[in-house]
C-alpha cells in the first residue's frame, strides 16, 4: 500500500531530497522557515511517526547514525529515488486537485442555532479581532521577508494573506448581517 499523502509527509520528503538530515533538524528547519504555518510540527512524535511512515514504505532510507560527543545518537536520512517520484507526484496532486477538508470554521457556521445571535456575533466579532491581528503579523512578515527573499519562497505566505483576507471580509459580512436583522434564528439550546 502506498504512503498515505500528507503535508507532513510531503515536508520531510521535501527536505531530505535537499540535502539529507536527521529528524530533529527536519522540525528545526520546517520553524526556521516558518514552514509551521502550513505543516503541523508542533508534536515531535508526529514527526517521527511520519519518519517511520515513510522508511516503512521504502521513500527514504538511513544514511548513517552518528554520535556527537555527549548527545544521542542521530539518524540520518536521505530519499530513494522511489521517493523523489513519488513526492513529485505528491506535489503535482496537492497543486492540481482541490483536497476535501474539514476545517473548523466551516462546521461551526453549519451549527450557528446552537447559540443564539448575539452569541454568534460577539464571537464573530472576537474573530475579527483575531483576523486582523493575524493579518497585521503576516502583512509584516511578508514586507520584512520581500527584501532577502525571492517571491518563489513566499507564495504560500501570499496565499495565507488571501485568505485571511476572504475570511475577514466574510466574517464582517455575516456580522453586518447579523446586526441588521438580514440573519436571524431561534437557538436550539
Amino acid at each position: 500500500m502506498p504512503t498515505r499523502r500528507s503535508p507532513l509527509a510531503m515536508a520531510l520528503l521535501s527536505l531530505v531530497c535537499e540535502e539529507p538530515m536527521h529528524a530533529y533538524r527536519m522540525q528545526q528547519l520546517i520553524k526556521e522557515r516558518h514552514k509551521d504555518d502550513v505543516v503541523n510540527v508542533a508534536q515531535r512524535n508526529s514527526v517521527y511517526q511520519t519518519i517511520d511512515r515513510l522508511l516503512r514504505d521504502g521513500l527514504i532510507a538511513v544514511r548513517e547514525t552518528t554520535r556527537q560527543e555527549n548527545r544521542p545518537e542521530r539518524t540520518v536520512y536521505e530519499p530513494t529515488e522511489l521517493g523523489r517520484q513519488t513526492l513529485r507526484q505528491w506535489m503535482r496532486q496537492m497543486l492540481s486537485t482541490p483536497a476535501r477538508e474539514f476545517p473548523e470554521f466551516p462546521a461551526a457556521l453549519a451549527f450557528l442555532p446552537v447559540l443564539p445571535p448575539e452569541e454568534v456575533t460577539a464571537a464573530l466579532r472576537e474573530r475579527i479581532t483575531h483576523l486582523e491581528e493575524r493579518l497585521a503579523v503576516v502583512d509584516a512578515e511578508l514586507t520584512q521577508s520581500r527584501a532577502f527573499l525571492p517571491r518563489l519562497f513566499l507564495v504560500e505566505t501570499e496565499y495565507q494573506r488571501a485568505v485571511l483576507q476572504t475570511e475577514l471580509d466574510f466574517v464582517r459580512g455575516l456580522v453586518a448581517d447579523l446586526e441588521a436583522g438580514r440573519l436571524a434564528w431561534d437557538h436550539l439550546l
